[in-house]
């Protein structure tokens, strides 16, 4: 679809939407970013992944990358509370793939820093670690923690400082402590953290079919007056 026609969509679906949907789209997406994104590596429990996406939008973050070699990604509804309609989820998944490989080059390409979570790496706590690029966070299963490859092929390595016996927080919890921190600095320090407008306009259009009933219906009669 060609810009004037989307931009054109976009202005007939907004009359289909209460002026508040309408003010929390526009308002979600001058908060969003693509400068921190979150990687998980085979979470299998249902709570914590649907946990750390909730927290992914709540922060304002708009990509999650979920790499699928042992175990299928299955959030549950009750705790997303819908959060995953609004995130971007990139998943890895092609049987008999290094998905975790995939998943590094794909970020590479698109000019992240791969920093592993982990308390076992003596590198930087997550509030010393440097932001002046585009930082992807992985995190691991909740058992075993991040494969061998993920941790190799980093750019590094983040901890959270604990100061009891355990030695470290669940997944939910680790993302959500990371994410707070990160996104907190990230819009004080940076200036490029924002969308590009053509982002939100995608977005934008990807939000009102979510939130309009029979929005194919509605869309194909768009079409025909416009092509009309």
């Amino acid at each position: 679809m060609n810009f004037g026609i989307k931009k054109k969509l976009i202005e007939y679906l907004q009359q289909f939407v209460t002026s508040r949907r309408l003010e929390t789209i526009n308002r979600v997406l001058d908060k969003r970013t693509r400068y921190l994104s979150v990687v998980l590596e085979d979470l299998y429990q249902p709570h914590n992944a649907s946990a750390v996406l909730r927290s992914c939008d709540g922060f304002g973050i708009q990509d999650m990358h979920i790499i699928e070699n042992e175990n299928r990604f299955r959030p549950a509804k009750g705790v997303t509370i819908g959060s995953d309609q609004w995130i971007t989820q990139h998943k890895y998944n092609i049987e008999g793939k290094n998905n975790t490989e995939r998943c590094y080059q794909r970020l590479r390409d698109k000019g992240y820093r791969i920093i592993a979570t982990t308390p076992h790496e003596e590198d930087v706590t997550i509030d010393e670690l440097p932001l002046e690029q585009k930082t992807a966070l992985v995190f691991g299963s909740e058992l075993t923690g991040l494969t061998d490859y993920a941790m190799d092929h980093a750019d590094g390595y983040a901890r959270i400082a604990m100061e009891g016996f355990s030695e470290s927080f669940n997944i939910s919890v680790s993302a959500a402590l990371c994410l707070y921190e990160l996104s907190t600095r990230m819009r004080r320090q940076q200036n490029k953290w924002s969308l590009t407008e053509t982002e939100k306009m995608d977005l934008r259009l990807e939000w009102l079919r979510t939130s309009i009933r029979e929005v194919r219906m509605i869309e194909r009669r768009f079409l025909a007056e416009y092509n009309g």
